[in-house]
């Protein structure tokens, strides 16, 4: 222990005793340090942390796949596509599979809790809002193992219909809404105007188990959910697939116990589904037989571990999170090389006193050990404030982009698994860039280097091996420019995509009257209010609405029929294919600036009393109506009333959801025709100037129709747009910054090798200058040595580039319009590399042919 002691106070003296070294080191070893930490920090938020539950490593969650074949009818939740299989993996059930699973006997499960989520129009302080919540089970709370904050959580006897209506409020709400009232316990809340009373808050650090980022601010029982949702309610008939199921295991229970035990009653509970509504159709007049299922069509129940809540949002951010742990840890790699040589450099200069210190008999080992402890001591110290990096950084990318979305509440939060992580990686680090150089310095002649004018036998192998670091950091860093530039031209590419209507000047915003009651002819009465409100607010041009907006990343389709569709041999209509859907006012063609092809646009004549028109897109028509004339024809989205749709226009193509998907077969329907469907719309304003100056103005018309409709996503359609483009926008932005200060670093491992090199060859330089060399010569000579090293680190850059871009699945799906190996970007970042490498071997060059003959021969 005192030996270590005495290590450390002497690495400490060395330390002050050359402050600019140190000052270099540690900014350089710290950004890198920092930059992991604070990316770490992050995806210690999205893809380690668990729920702030009791014990979230038994909890269970469960999922179901299925082939395209199978319809699980009314659905609402995520869905996603395993390439592997082909199947689609889902995660809402209908509550009565909650009822059967959690029914089962002999389970390995203690229990299982269900919730969903529900959108509630509240009204505080005297202006209305939509507040995300959800409707759970009444054991919910209690199988989680989360008390309440402050008063208490639902429980079994208030998920019941005859039970008095309470609701939880997430510690978040609370304190945003009611300034964090310590009686709010008792007060009544009106959600969807419904009275509540509240009976409690959560705790701060639970956000529910839902997907990362998001967090419900209100919570009532799922027996409750029938009359705050009203009409809208997915309880009705057969029963909405909204509800997510959880369970916890018992002690020494397994998954696949679990699965095993619950596969029974997820299927029976789909079959009884599917009959429900079967039955509930005929009963309204259907005639289409019904479907069996065959055995390869069967749902399958999946059951995974729920210690993270749901799993969507986690694994869409896996590959990217990968990707940017990769850039930063070559950026700290080339911070490393970059400390490796200023230790190589400082390690010359002390040749002397460490062939004293062999000489007198240190061992070698010892030695080692003393320069070893030096570098962790230059690490640590380089950790502690990569930490203070770290939080400037950390709130940097949470800025650039919302992970969790617009409304996210997540947190990144240096705690102890962050720090833990920030410790080892600055010890390894310390760890590494020091042991080469160590084992170097201490490999010395002990009889040249003692003598004044002595040269170490090693200079030359330590010479190669600090050109080598500079290769190394040339040829990163240009993988990563490579990288940046890849990505920044898809960004562009992407924001240069024909949409198929004008964004300029169009101001949107959401509202929705369902929450409040609003329904059929209400409905459209207050839709026709609004629109003539709207119109007269100085600066609007043209209102328009639709059901869903343009580039909003969501989408609605449905599966239609031709005239032609064919019967299979269960008597069941087969769908033609699928489309999407646009349902609008009837000016929205000409309201988003999309030209109409042929026929005619929807009117206001097309309402429910009116047969059903549509217009179809450019792609619906050449898919299905090919080298016909599309006007005319028919269609229907109902097998049991064929053909009850006709085409009378024909629209260019416009984008759907987002800018780099395909233009999908598209259908714009008149909402007169559509009002069932038309509860939550998003308004389109046409303004004449820009449409940030006309939102008091909507905000005051909506309140003159209705006072209790809030008003909500307001933003522009170049900003909505702009959402799409979020994770390319985000890598491009990041990719970039870390590929320049990569570029940076290695321009300064470039200079400082170049600088070392001038003033270990200044007595040879004397000797050139002094027999006849100018100073052309003499910079020509330094120069052809950098730029010797930097062409070569360009080219293991362009070549590890080429074969690497190849494999990196998570940049290369995140391109657009331009080739991984695009010879563009790659000629253009190593074109600008070797530019700046020309600007890094100047300046010592130029030093060089300053040298003064004279006294560069007295030199040593």
């Amino acid at each position: 222990m005192n030996t270590l002691l005495q290590d450390i106070r002497y690495g400490l003296k060395m330390m002050a005793k050359n402050p600019g070294f140190t000052l270099v080191a540690v900014l350089t070893l710290a950004l890198g340090v920092g930059a992991n930490t604070a990316l770490f920090s992050v995806v210690d938020e999205v893809l380690l942390k668990k729920l702030a539950v009791k014990d979230p490593d038994s909890l269970a969650l469960f999922t179901w796949t299925s082939s395209k074949d199978f319809s699980p009818g009314n659905y609402t939740g995520s869905g996603s596509r395993d390439p592997a299989t082909g199947l689609t993996v889902r995660t809402s059930f209908a509550y009565s599979t909650y009822q059967r699973l959690r029914s089962q006997k002999e389970s390995p499960l203690s229990d299982v809790l269900a919730f969903g989520q529900i959108s509630f129009n509240i009204k505080s302080d005297g202006r209305a809002e939509v507040a995300e919540g959800q409707a759970v089970s009444g054991n919910y709370y209690d199988v989680l193992g989360v008390p309440a904050y402050r008063g208490r959580t639902i429980n079994e006897s208030d998920d019941q219909t005859n039970a008095p209506a309470v609701a939880v409020l997430s510690h978040r709400f609370w304190q945003r809404n009611f300034g964090s009232d310590p009686n709010i316990v008792g007060k009544q809340i009106n959600l969807n105007g419904v009275a509540f009373t509240i009976a409690g808050v959560t705790p701060p650090q639970f956000v529910g188990a839902g997907q990362v980022g998001s967090s419900q601010d209100i919570t009532i029982p799922i027996a409750w959910e029938p009359q705050a949702s009203g009409e809208r309610s997915r309880m009705k008939g057969a029963g909405t697939w909204w509800v997510r199921i959880m369970g916890r295991l018992k002690p020494g229970a397994r998954l696949d116990q679990a699965k095993a035990a619950m596969d029974g009653a997820f299927l029976q509970s789909v079959f009884d589904h599917r009959q429900a509504r079967y039955d509930l159709a005929k009963a309204k007049g259907a005639t289409t037989a019904f479907k069996q299922l065959e055995p390869k069509d069967y749902p399958r129940l999946i059951v995974e571990s729920g210690s993270q809540g749901e799993m969507n949002t986690r694994r869409f951010f896996v590959k990217p999170l990968r990707l940017l742990f990769g850039v930063v840890g070559l950026v700290l790699l080339i911070a490393c090389a970059n400390v490796a040589n200023l230790l190589l450099v400082r390690a010359s200069s002390r040749q002397k006193e460490i062939a004293v210190r062999l000489a007198l008999g240190a061992s070698r080992a010892r030695l080692i050990r003393q320069l070893l402890t030096e570098s962790v001591l230059l690490s640590l110290i380089s950790g502690a404030l990569g930490v203070l990096f770290a939080l400037w950084i950390k709130d940097g990318l949470l800025a650039v982009n919302d992970w969790g979305g617009r409304d996210t509440v997540m947190d990144p939060r240096l705690n102890l698994r962050v720090l833990g992580f920030t410790f080892g990686l600055a010890l390894l680090t310390g760890i590494i860039f020091g042991l080469v150089p160590a084992l170097r310095a201490t490999r010395l002649d002990l009889t040249p280097t003692l003598k004044d004018s002595g040269r170490s036998s090693s200079t030359a192998s330590r010479s190669f091996l600090s050109k080598s670091l500079v290769v190394a950091q040339v040829s990163v860093s240009l993988l990563l420019l490579i990288g940046a530039g890849l990505l920044v031209r898809s960004l562009i590419n992407l924001q240069r995509v024909d949409t198929g209507f004008n964004a300029e000047k169009l101001l949107l915003f959401t509202v929705n009257p369902g929450l409040i009651g609003y329904k059929e002819d209400r409905l459209d009465s207050l839709y026709q209010q609004m629109f003539e409100r709207l119109e007269a607010v100085p600066g609007a041009r043209t209102v328009t609405f639709s059901r869903m907006t343009l580039l909003s990343q969501g989408s609605s389709d449905r599966s239609f029929y031709l005239p032609s569709a064919t019967v299979g041999p269960d008597g069941a209509t087969k769908p033609t294919g699928s489309a999407y859907i646009h349902q609008v006012r009837e000016n929205f063609l000409e309201a988003m600036e999309i030209p109409l092809l042929m026929g005619r646009t929807l009117t206001a004549k097309d309402d429910a009393k009116a047969p059903r028109v549509a217009v179809v897109n450019q792609t619906f028509a050449q898919k299905y109506f090919p080298n016909e004339n599309p006007i005319g024809k028919r269609f229907s989205f109902d097998p049991d009333t064929p053909a009850n749709i006709e085409v009378v226009g024909l629209a260019k193509d416009t984008k759907y959801t987002r800018q780099r998907d395909d233009t999908p077969p598209t259908t714009y329907l008149s909402w007169r025709q559509e009002i069932s469907s038309m509860g939550s719309v998003t308004f389109e304003v046409r303004t004449v100037a820009d449409p940030g100056t006309v939102i008091s103005g909507i905000r005051q018309a909506v309140g003159e129709v209705e006072p209790n409709l809030p008003v909500s996503n307001i933003k522009s359609q170049i900003e909505q747009a702009e959402e799409t483009l979020v994770m390319e926008r985000l890598f491009a932005k990041l990719l970039t910054l870390f590929g320049l200060l990569a570029q940076q670093l290695a321009s300064i491992g470039l200079y400082g090798v170049l600088a070392y090199s001038v003033s270990q060859r200044t007595h040879e330089i004397g000797i050139r200058m002094a027999i006849g060399a100018d100073r052309r010569k003499v910079l020509q000579m330094i120069m052809k040595q950098g730029m010797s090293l930097t062409l070569i680190g360009v080219v293991l850059g362009v070549g590890g580039a080429y074969v690497l871009t190849k494999y990196l699945e998570s940049l290369t799906s995140m391109l657009f319009g331009v080739e991984a190996r695009d010879p563009w970007t790659y000629t253009t970042a190593a074109v600008l590399l070797t530019v700046v490498g020309l600007v890094a071997c100047f300046l010592p060059a130029r030093r060089a042919t300053k040298v003064d003959p004279m006294v560069a021969l007295r030199y040593e």
